[in-house]
């Protein structure tokens, strides 16, 4: 193990014990704390897409990145980005590469299909950011990460890993992000979080899940527990909706419907994980 790995191990354990690790609470990272000239510029590029910004201070993209510790010279995959809510910031950010690794096209339902070529789209109107950022293929489904295995060093993921859960393919999906990541790298989670107790259905109807069971997920596919930060908390949300996570900005899945009460919640309580691919 290299003196790096030791002197975190030695940090995790002393902020969550030596026996098992609480699934929430170790850090807060301030996310109104100094941000780089970098990132600054990253956040306000012109061609980050419209409404994207005023989610910032619900997102706390600059803290959130600087806590799973991307850094610019690093190689990148950003698994399943959506519309390119966090691509618009890594592309400007990353002088490393940086994978958009979207769904499959195959058989792909049509939003799937429109968030790729939003990105195909994005990429052309401001070639000169997107210059370092390929578009690959993510089908854990059927066991495909199109980026080269022991190359990454770091994975990241964002509200995605309950739709995982629908397909039955989230074991298959951390199993993924552990071969593409080198000794050392960082594997990033961002998810809706639940009650510690929820059930695989639950999951599936609200799209919140349990801290727990994420953290199983990863240390079952090889990875160790770093930390988890406090940043994308929301004391606000209650987790229990008519239409799940939905129900909430940006989604607003009711319409006019509570919509008032909804927008003053804000976004989602959120998880927000950190491992390790350690050293063999």
């Amino acid at each position: 193990m290299s003196i790096k790995n030791c002197v975190l191990l030695v940090w995790v354990l002393i902020i969550g014990g030596c026996g098992s690790i609480e699934p929430t609470r170790s850090v807060k990272p301030n996310p109104v704390a100094p941000i780089s000239a970098a990132m600054q510029e990253a956040l306000g590029g012109v061609h980050r897409q419209a409404d994207h910004a005023e989610r910032d201070r619900f997102r706390h993209p600059a803290a959130t990145l600087a806590f799973m510790g991307i850094e610019p010279n690093m190689n990148v995959v950003e698994i399943s980005p959506g519309g390119g809510w966090y691509t618009d910031i890594l592309a400007p950010y990353l002088e490393g590469t940086l994978y958009a690794a979207h769904a499959n096209p195959v058989n792909a339902r049509p939003y799937v299909l429109r968030q790729r070529q939003g990105f195909v789209d994005q990429s052309t109107a401001y070639p000169e950011v997107y210059e370092g950022v390929k578009l690959v293929t993510f089908d854990p489904a059927e066991g495909q990460l199109d980026v080269p295995n022991v190359s990454l060093d770091a994975v990241l993921t964002f509200r995605n890993v309950h739709s995982w859960v629908n397909s039955d393919s989230e074991s298959a999906a951390f199993e993924l992000f552990y071969q593409a990541l080198v000794p050392g790298g960082v594997l990033g989670v961002v998810e809706h979080r639940g009650a510690s107790d929820m059930t695989r259905e639950a999951t599936k109807k609200s799209g919140y899940m349990s801290q727990q069971y994420v953290m199983d997920l990863a240390r079952r596919a090889g990875f160790v527990f770093q930390a988890s930060s406090e940043v994308n908390a929301n004391p606000l949300d209650s987790a229990d909706h008519p239409r799940g996570v939905w129900s909430l900005p940006p989604s607003l899945a009711q319409g006019d419907e509570d919509r008032e009460r909804y927008l003053s919640i804000g976004e989602s309580d959120r998880m927000t994980l950190r491992f390790v691919k350690p050293d063999r």
